[in-house]
């Protein structure tokens, strides 16, 4: 039972838990053992006997013998206390330590301390407490019942216990950090910690009912044939939303174009009459799975609710409701049984939980769906799941045909010319600018700027950007009529572009590998022969090279975590908040499937 006193040392150190105290590494160590041999410009720590002393220049000179070396040794204080005049007199014996130097032939000290613990180490941290409280702390708490009591084996508990309280540096140091076992260690607590907490924050919840509906008749009825991950995923939701006793909540995190729009409407069929809602983050999408719902759930009634819409039916009579967030204010929603969020991290969690609290009754709760066009790596899903259940799309339908290249100022005349051919061949052309107006911060042109310049060039040019109250229509317009689009990332998430062949980033090293992946996803959607050009004024770049030839989305994100840290979900947050500091969730699947077996999570 912690003390009120030490519950407020806890919070000042950020720390919840046990293992969050025990994970505060010390940053380096203070070697008190007896130096058994002499290097000059190393710490040394030494047995002396004082044999004379004298005041020189406002500096206090010991003479000493090192009787374990047969040398003598000065040592000097630059501003002397009367503590040194009275400890250091002759015949005096003290233990000091010091960093070892020569001066007219001398050995010398600067500055010694003197050593009242010898033969120890003492361990140095870096947090928000003083030395002393966090001391305090590890002491108290972080011992061998209570690391065992926390569920973690022996073997890693004692590594543990190895660094708040060494013997000796022996197998814990080495030139670059510590042991390779002790990392291991402390990525396996890590983890372990981690998915601790996240298994603590997973409730099960009673649905408000079961559904089944028939997915056959939707499925033969498609002009296409659905892949393997598709037909699997769809029959994990099935087997979830069958459940009686447990509200289903699931993340399905597909690459784009990976289909999941045909997943969304399996679910609307196996929730059937009994209702469902799916939220979108734009009128874009929300109008393009409402058009592909009304394509391909004949059985089913559909409404779409937008702002822009003004819905005068009653949305009672309605098995399947698509909105944006405009669904937060509606009076009318009906209670339905199966709440989907698609591209779920593009609301707030407020905003999702409000949707989904708008449908619960008592302790019963929807089923509910998550969507996610933002690959993730396996190692990251698999904590995940500790907290929600996660199917991963990672093929597509059809094989995308883009070619990525990096080109500067000196390719743009050759640039020019390649989109004049796609435009020539009915195709489309995206332009994409990391700004909508000039900054002398950035040294790209920006959207506005070079406006101008394509429409003297082009016909069919069209401008949008996320101010632009009208760029709903204005993307619906070019996609029906438009040559070229100039536009910020908006374009990133939105509206299917089927003839889009070619598209131009500019100032591609300002942005993130998944963002450049989004976009360059803009292209190809169909299988026609595509391009992506990402043009910087700072080549060679590796991250772009490498992004150039990777094309998965899944190892975009691994590459991705190469270059940046990752993050949490346990507070709603996804890369950001709480981050690792040993695990890295581009390499550690391994630990992380360890953990999960020793929580029986896996």
């Amino acid at each position: 039972m912690k003390s009120d006193d030490d519950k407020a040392l806890f919070a000042k150190l950020k720390a919840s838990s046990l293992l969050d105290l025990a994970l505060c590494v010390p940053l380096r160590y203070s070697d008190r053992h007896l130096s058994q041999t002499l290097e000059v410009g190393k710490v040394h720590t030494l047995e002396i006997e004082v044999q004379e002393t004298h005041l020189r220049n406002g500096r206090w000179v010991v003479r000493c013998w090192l009787p374990n070396f047969k040398i003598h040794l000065q040592a000097i204080f630059f501003r002397p206390t009367p503590y040194h005049f009275n400890a250091f007199k002759p015949h005096a014996t003290h233990i000091i330590q010091g960093k070892l130097e020569t001066y007219n032939a001398f050995l010398q000290i600067s500055q010694p301390k003197v050593i009242n613990n010898p033969s120890t180490v003492i361990p140095s941290y870096k947090s928000e407490l003083k030395t002393s409280e966090i001391r305090y702390l590890i002491e108290k708490y972080v011992t061998y019942e209570a690391l065992t009591d926390e569920g973690l084996e022996p073997i890693h508990a004692n590594r543990l216990l190895s660094l708040h309280f060494p013997s000796s540096l022996d197998g814990i140091v080495e030139e670059r950090g510590f042991a390779s076992p002790i990392v291991e260690t402390l990525k396996y607590v890590e983890a372990y910690n981690h998915i601790k907490k996240l298994s603590k924050k997973k409730r099960n919840y009673t649905p408000l009912r079961a559904l089944d509906g028939a997915i056959e008749p939707f499925v033969q009825a498609l002009p296409f044939c659905l892949t393997l991950e598709q037909r699997q995923i769809i029959a994990q939701i099935r087997n979830d939303l069958a459940s009686s006793t447990k509200a289903a909540r699931r993340m399905i995190v597909g690459d784009v174009g990976s289909g999941k729009t045909m997943v969304i409407l399996a679910s609307a069929m196996i929730a059937g009459h009994n209702g469902s809602i799916l939220m979108a983050p734009t009128s874009i999408l929300a109008q393009q799975i409402y058009e592909e719902a009304t394509r391909y759930l004949p059985t089913l009634t559909i409404a779409l609710v937008m702002q822009s819409i003004k819905e005068s039916q009653d949305l009672a009579q309605f098995d399947f409701i698509i909105g944006t967030h405009a669904l937060l204010y509606c009076d009318n929603l009906p209670q339905v049984a199966l709440i989907m969020v698609d591209e779920q991290h593009r609301f707030g969690s407020n905003q999702r939980r409000l949707l989904e609290n708008m449908m619960s009754q008592g302790g019963r709760r929807p089923h509910y769906l998550q969507f996610s066009a933002t690959p993730i790596p396996r190692t990251q899903a698999m904590i995940n799941s500790t907290f929600i259940d996660v199917s991963l799309i990672t093929t597509t339908p059809f094989e995308k045909d883009i070619t990525t290249v990096t080109i500067s100022k000196e390719h743009f005349k050759k640039l020019l010319v390649h989109i004049q051919e796609e435009i020539m061949a009915n195709h489309q052309v995206l332009i994409v600018y990391p700004l909508v107006e000039a900054s002398e911060a950035i040294a790209y042109q920006s959207l506005q700027e070079s406006e101008e310049f394509w429409r003297k060039r082009f016909e069919g040019v069209y401008v949008t950007h996320g101010k632009d109250k009208n760029k709903e229509g204005v993307l619906l317009e070019f996609r029906e009529q438009g040559k070229i689009l100039l536009a910020t990332t908006v374009i990133e998430v939105g509206i299917s572009l089927p003839n889009l062949t070619l598209v131009v980033i500019v100032g591609a090293e300002r942005l993130g590998l998944a963002t450049l992946h989004q976009l360059r996803g803009r292209v190809g959607r169909n299988g026609l022969k595509s391009w992506c050009y990402l043009y910087s004024n700072h080549l060679p770049n590796k991250r772009l090279e490498a992004f150039a030839q990777t094309f998965s989305g899944f190892d975009i994100s691994r590459l991705d975590l190469q270059y940046r840290n990752s993050g949490d979900i346990l507070e709603g947050k996804n890369q950001s908040g709480e981050q690792f500091v040993w695990l890295d969730l581009v390499n550690d699947e391994e630990i992380v499937a360890k953990v999960q077996k020793m929580l029986k999570l896996s």
